[in-house]
């Protein structure tokens, strides 16, 4: 989801500085000798040889908010056509189940081979409600999308709380809460980096996380040493792209899926031997493409991927 707070953001600088610290987040320019001659800046390059890639992926509805109004279940549809077996949605006008039941909306997914897997939604707002919404169809999470920057270490304290509390009322449930990060809670603040702050005021038993790679590495750190750090803690990832050569401080620099500078073969293999288990695709930018090929490229991207 779009992080429209910049104030916090003290990490600026150009993404091929970045790419000093973090090698491993260079991983397009160090593989174009292996990609073919045809290949352009909208077509994803093929990820190094491995011997097995992702069983099954997913999609944030997100990605195709300026048209999934107009017809949710076409849109649906075609996303299955293209590939994706698992589907998150979010929390919008027309509600997590777009404008249906909750077991109507099953039942269409279901006819179309898709699983619900998760979905961002407002936690002030009716969270018992929807937790039990949730767990009537077999989802396994709700996530909360963004909280933003906080004023001091004890409003930090008081979301860690409520993030407790909605691990308790989804774990009642049957279903699982997590949290999706931005770029701002990487981000040095009153001594601390808040996200570590969340990581270790948070129980693990109640409050899962869902890495946003694109935040973390915009937001100044290193996915690998968070996954390493926290293991089995990230369960969820959103695999979203970041342009190349452009300064950290620009938060609108999300691409096609394959094209960027961000090497989803190390940090997703890291992510995989420590404990992440769902893997969804999200764009929020499309400068050479429609959201529905944007979509398209990424599928293509995750079926032909392998880990490092």
């Amino acid at each position: 989801m779009k992080n429209n707070r910049r104030s916090f953001l003290k990490y600026a600088g150009a993404v091929t500085a970045g790419t000093l610290l973090f090698p491993h987040l260079a991983c397009q320019s160090g593989s174009n000798e292996n990609t073919s001659d045809t290949a352009t800046e909208d077509t994803p390059t093929t990820a190094p040889a491995a011997a097995a890639g992702l069983s099954s992926f997913g999609i944030q509805l997100y990605t195709l908010r300026d048209v999934i109004q107009e017809d949710p279940k076409a849109t649906i549809k075609q996303l299955g056509d293209y590939g994706f077996k698992q589907i998150e949605s979010y929390d919008g006008d027309q509600g997590m189940f777009w404008n249906m039941k909750n077991t109507e909306f099953k039942k269409y997914l279901d006819d179309l081979d898709i699983k619900l897997l998760s979905s961002h939604c407002d936690i002030k707002k009716d969270f018992e409600i929807k937790a039990a919404q949730a767990a009537e169809i077999g989802m396994e999470y709700l996530i909360c999308p963004h909280v933003g920057p906080q004023t001091s270490v004890e409003e930090w304290k008081k979301v860690t709380d409520r993030f407790n509390e909605c691990g308790e009322i989804c774990k009642k449930n049957g279903i699982k809460f997590a949290y999706h990060n931005h770029a701002y809670t990487f981000v040095p603040f009153s001594g601390m980096i808040p996200h570590d702050f969340l990581m270790e005021n948070t129980d693990p038993d109640l409050v899962h996380h869902q890495m946003d790679i694109y935040w973390v590495v915009t937001g100044g750190a290193d996915p690998i040493e968070y996954l390493k750090k926290y293991p089995n803690r990230f369960t969820l990832c959103h695999v979203k792209d970041r342009l190349k050569d452009i300064p950290l401080e620009d938060h609108s620099a999300s691409c096609n899926l394959g094209t960027g500078m961000i090497d989803f073969p190390s940090i997703l293999k890291v992510a995989k031997e420590n404990g992440m288990k769902h893997f969804i695709m999200e764009q929020e930018k499309y400068d050479n493409s429609t959201p529905m090929e944007a979509a398209k490229i990424g599928a293509e991207y995750l079926k032909n991927f392998k880990f490092a």
